[in-house]
């Protein structure tokens, strides 16, 4: 039986909707704005976090009717039903695919719920015991030019800390010398697949020769191809990730190369069946996971953490607990790996 299976026929009592709107800096330096639907239902409240990037979207929903799902429904039988609602229905997104992040935030909640009801964790239901989850620390790195200088003063409260980090063209030599020496970064992350957003970062050919030289064994994720950097990428396959482009099975079969990596963002599958039909595509594929983060302030993160602990915790997870994105956060920080809760229920960590 697939992990969906197990989950699909499980009943839930949806009472009542809500919502909590959360608002935080970071450490990327951006305040972030999220949306936390909650379902409430047999006394027990299931949670699930709209990680929407753009404010304006957070912005329309705030004050007006919840979305009518009360009822009594099985996890499948709802997801259908919200194929019949529009989320978006008082504005639509400032960008098309944020109508899978606030459909993940819904079902989320039901299934978080529908578990609470049977007083029962994710791990329990799918017959899967939980393991320390390792993580890297997501950061940018500061200065004009930028430096080494936010690696290297984690390192030096932690020198077991791993990173992921969004190389640019304007990194100098020397930044690449420094963190190749230190060994310690995982993920380089060229976002070379966002278009019309803040975090773009152009395809340039010299940019990927450095990082594929700087970090010959870390996994290099979201390059674009070009004419120009198509000869660079496609032999280093193996170690490639995608992220950006992937919302479900066929959109990594479309891919241009057979990646070795996928990063697992459950907001960008939309439905819990999206989701558990890749994360067993990539199993039965060989393809390694590894779990991705989106500045989540509320239960979004957890949620990310236990999926973690269920399906790919020896992945470089970039699932690093809240302190590293808080910019008012002092040391000592949390260490990888970090531990799930045994007496955890829903989608808790």
């Amino acid at each position: 039986m697939s992990a969906y299976e197990r989950v699909a026929d499980l009943s839930v009592t949806i009472e009542s909707v809500g919502r909590r709107r959360y608002t935080a800096q970071t450490t990327s330096g951006f305040e972030r704005t999220t949306t936390e639907f909650r379902l409430a239902g047999d006394g027990v409240v299931g949670r699930g976090e709209d990680v929407t990037y753009e404010t304006a979207d957070h912005d329309a929903i705030a004050g007006t009717d919840p979305i009518d799902i009360e009822g009594e429904w099985t996890i499948d039988g709802l997801s259908a039903r919200l194929d019949e609602i529009d989320l978006f229905a008082h504005e639509p997104p400032t960008q098309e695919y944020f109508r899978n992040y606030r459909r993940w935030a819904v079902e989320s909640a039901a299934l978080d719920l529908a578990l609470r009801q049977r007083e029962e964790s994710l791990g329990e239901c799918l017959g899967i015991e939980p393991s320390p989850v390792r993580f890297v620390v997501s950061t940018r790195l500061d200065g004009e030019p930028p430096t080494a200088d936010r690696v290297e003063e984690l390192l030096a409260l932690d020198d077991e800390l791993e990173f992921k980090l969004d190389p640019t063209p304007d990194w100098p030599e020397e930044v690449f010398v420094a963190l190749r020496e230190t060994d310690a970064v995982r993920i380089a992350d060229l976002k070379g697949w966002y278009e019309g957003t803040d975090v773009d970062v152009e395809a340039d050919p010299e940019l990927y020769r450095d990082v594929f030289a700087a970090f010959p064994t870390a996994v290099v994720e979201d390059p674009a191809f070009t004419p120009q950097t198509t000869p660079l990428v496609e032999p280093q396959a193996d170690r490639l990730a995608f992220d950006y482009p992937v919302d479900g099975v066929e959109s990594l079969k479309s891919l241009p190369v057979e990646p070795g990596w996928c990063n697992v963002k459950p907001s960008r599958f939309g439905t819990l069946e999206s989701l558990f039909e890749t994360i067993a595509y990539c199993d039965d594929a060989g393809i390694e996971l590894y779990g991705g983060g989106q500045f989540e302030l509320a239960s979004g993160r957890t949620a990310i953490q236990t999926l973690a602990a269920l399906f790919y915790p020896d992945g470089p997870n970039d699932v690093a607990p809240r302190p590293f994105n808080d910019p008012e956060a002092s040391p000592p920080y949390p260490t990888s790996p970090i531990r799930p809760d045994r007496d955890a229920v829903g989608f808790e960590f």
